[in-house]
């Protein structure tokens, strides 16, 4: 009994190994025949089709006629230009968000300042405000300046250049630079007739002022000093309507878009005439009396000027004050108008006299050069070559012209050499 009980036991097990056996041989036949199983083989014979006619498309392609080879070309011409349209919809969108969160710190530090008695906080903590409220924009000061800047400003905010026909060549330059970056909220303060006719042919938005017997001798005929006092007078109204204004010179190549560069936590921020991180940012100068004996040494700031070719206005009553204050000035003397400039962002109040209330911030003189630094520094240091600045004044020579387009020559088109053949300074 115990021996036929074993052999049923046995019997049983192979029986068993035997259907496992099969049941995987016909799993394997049907994962062979019926790839995406029993309910999916009409969908699976679809995609084959699919497949046999996309392949043999793509066989024919080689084939394909010079037409369609065109055709292909053309549409994809159009996906770049299109790709490139959303690109720059990208960085514009990118530009006005970064302004917003600007915006919107600067207000929070007003309101917080300005809109109730405050405690000082503990050692360390305590910040004051570094920007003062903007003016409430009036659009009666000029109706027809407040529609072009409606169109032609970006997120409030303009770039101005002043400019007559004695400055053309340079301008023509200086726009195809403004063109290549990309720049959009760019006007021409066109001072002759000549200047308005080539922005018209040159499709750049400028604005005519209305006469001004003061203001339009000046324009016309003045030399580059002469002009570049004027923008004092022309630039109160662009911030009495509430704009941002950076004023430029003609004699700057732009290589970046300077918004996305500028910090808007001050009234007033400039380029520096400054040369390295010392004249451009300050530094302690020792003066050295000796006859005072033990008090022979007396320490003093200094700072080199802010150029008055090249800064940003927020649309402040500091800044306005400012224009104000500088135009009377040059109306009443022959200075120079840098120096009137600097002298009134400086002067600090001292009896008969109230300093100018606006705060200020000097540019990165990397990102925003001078042509003295780019000629005597930067092209010969390997490591500083490799940087790409926002723009490069050529303030610091006569020959602007040439410079500027071996400025040209060496950050856009690439040749290394282009910078080399200049002097330092001047001849």
């Amino acid at each position: 009994m115990p021996g036929r009980r074993d052999r049923i036991h046995q019997l049983r097990g192979s029986r068993i190994a035997i259907a496992i056996i099969v049941g995987i041989l016909i799993g394997c036949v049907c994962s062979v025949l019926f790839p995406n199983g029993f309910f999916n083989s009409g969908s699976s014979l679809t995609a084959n089709q699919r497949l046999s006619k996309s392949t043999s498309q793509v066989g024919s392609a080689a084939c394909e006629s010079p037409e369609r080879v065109k055709m292909l070309k053309s549409d994809y011409a159009l996906i770049s230009e299109k790709n490139a349209e959303l690109r720059k919809q990208v960085r514009e969108l990118t530009e006005k968000v970064r302004f917003a969160e600007q915006n919107t710190e600067n207000a929070r530090k007003q309101v917080l300042v300005l809109g109730s008695e405050i405690k000082a906080g503990p050692f360390g903590t305590v910040k004051s405000l570094r920007t003062n409220p903007t003016v409430v924009p009036d659009e009666s000061v000029n109706p027809r300046l407040a529609k072009l800047l409606e169109k032609v400003a970006v997120n409030k905010e303009i770039i101005v250049v002043l400019a007559n026909s004695n400055v053309k060549p340079m301008l023509e330059l200086q726009i195809a630079s403004i063109k290549r970056v990309g720049i959009q909220n760019y006007l021409v303060v066109a001072l002759d007739d000549s200047m308005e006719n080539f922005c018209k042919s040159n499709e750049v938005a400028y604005y005519k002022r209305d006469p001004d017997k003061a203001v339009d001798m000046v324009g016309k005929s003045g030399g580059n000093h002469a002009v570049s006092g004027l923008k004092f007078r022309v630039l109160r109204e662009f911030l009495q309507l509430g704009y941002g204004v950076l004023l430029s010179d003609v004699d700057i190549v732009f290589l970046q878009n300077p918004f996305l560069h500028l910090y808007r936590d001050s009234d007033v921020e400039s380029m520096s005439d400054g040369h390295n991180n010392g004249t451009a940012y300050g530094f302690n100068d020792v003066f050295d009396e000796p006859s005072m004996g033990w008090a022979r040494y007396a320490h003093t700031m200094r700072i080199w000027v802010f150029n008055s070719g090249f800064f940003y206005l927020r649309p402040t009553l500091p800044s306005i004050e400012l224009l104000d204050r500088v135009a009377d000035t040059l109306s009443k003397s022959k200075a120079w108008d840098q120096a009137v400039f600097n002298e009134q962002l400086f002067y600090p109040s001292h009896p008969g006299y109230t300093g100018l209330h606006a705060s200020k911030r000097v540019m990165d003189m990397y990102e925003f050069m001078n042509s003295k630094v780019l000629f005597k520094t930067v092209r010969k240091n390997y490591e500083l070559k490799k940087l790409k600045p926002v723009i490069v004044h050529l303030n610091y020579h006569p020959d602007k012209l040439n410079r500027m387009q071996a400025v040209v020559e060496f950050y856009v088109n690439g040749k290394q050499d282009a910078l080399d053949s200049f002097p330092d300074g001047s001849d």
